[in-house]
């Protein structure tokens, strides 16, 4: 672990002076600490903003809901409007890394987790997302868990996240504080594709820092909910997975969102998916038309080419329980 030096702030105007003059926000450090460990990550200055007012979770007027940046996974979960409102948000955290990491890690800090790809970690290997220009190992490597959808020829890295997924299925908001003031940036143009900048990640700008997830109010009764598929049941990065929240009054999908994780560079919003269910009546055949979208765009890889079929047949499981024909 390379020197640096640590500064623990109490307040938003604090932080962003501190962020702006090059520091690293940090909280629950569950990524971070392990990217410093391995050299992957040397930050100069880390900026604690673990005790910053940003750990509410609320309605808002609208009947939406607000996450605040700092709202631990395991408080997200539990939180009795989250579990009744977004399901598909509980169950995403839920099964996502251990009970210990969870009590932990932030929502802020779990989007901005970066890729789990071996090389990226491997510092003797060539990553553009690490070192740009140096090449991508993964494509002629081992690329077995990585992406199908959104790649390029310098990254096929996946995000990691699963709640990253839910918040993309239910089109939420990022909002920031910078030094320009407040903005908002939806949720599925807040992760960035890497095309020819795969070192660029996110939207933010220079210390910039995330104070909430905001998701919108929709029609009730809404059903969602989130299916992960992976090696093993625990404590395991996902294959393929799929958020699902389905709108449906009179006998008639009225609102349909879906997204998949495991597959793409980012959480991957299924827009074709969702045209083919709004305006249908719910049925096995419908299930598994709307899921054959799901791969629509997919380049897949040597070792990955699982993915695909697997994908589909993913989403079409999901389609299924929430919509309540399993």
């Amino acid at each position: 672990m390379h020197p640096f030096s640590y500064t623990r702030v109490s307040d938003t105007g604090e932080a962003l002076n501190a962020g702006h003059r090059g520091g690293r926000y940090i909280a629950g450090g569950t990524t971070l600490v392990d990217l410093m460990r391995e050299t992957v990550e040397r930050p100069e200055i880390l900026v604690d903003i673990s005790s910053l007012p940003l750990d509410e979770v609320s309605v808002t007027e609208r009947g939406g809901l607000r996450i605040g940046a700092l709202v631990t996974m395991a408080e997200a979960a539990a939180h009795a409007k989250v579990r009744t409102l977004f399901p598909v948000i509980s169950e995403a955290l839920e099964l996502s890394a251990s009970a210990q990491l969870r009590n932990m890690a932030t929502i802020g800090g779990n989007i901005m987790q970066r890729t789990r790809c071996t090389y990226f970690r491997d510092v003797t290997a060539d990553c553009n997302k690490r070192e740009p220009g140096s090449g991508c190992a993964a494509r002629e490597g081992f690329n077995r868990t990585h992406a199908i959808l959104g790649t390029s020829d310098h990254c096929v890295a996946t995000h990691p996240s699963d709640v990253a997924v839910a918040f993309a299925a239910l089109e939420g908001t990022v909002h920031l504080l910078g030094p320009d003031g407040e903005r908002e940036v939806p949720f599925v143009d807040f992760l960035l594709r890497p095309d020819n900048t795969p070192q660029r990640e996110h939207a933010l700008e220079r210390g910039e820092l995330i104070t909430a997830v905001e998701i919108p109010a929709y029609p009730r009764p809404l059903k969602s909910g989130y299916l992960k598929v992976r090696d093993r049941q625990s404590y395991e990065f996902a294959l393929t997975s799929a958020a699902v929240a389905l709108h449906v009054r009179g006998g008639v999908i009225r609102e349909a969102l879906v997204a998949a994780g495991g597959v793409g560079t980012v959480p991957w919003k299924l827009p074709a998916v969702e045209r083919h269910l709004i305006g249908e009546r719910p049925s096995e055949s419908l299930w598994a038309a709307a899921a054959a979208r799901a791969a629509e765009g997919a380049r897949p890889l040597k070792h990955n080419r699982f993915k695909a079929e697997l994908l589909e047949r993913t989403v079409e499981r999901q389609l299924r329980i929430v919509g309540g024909t399993k």
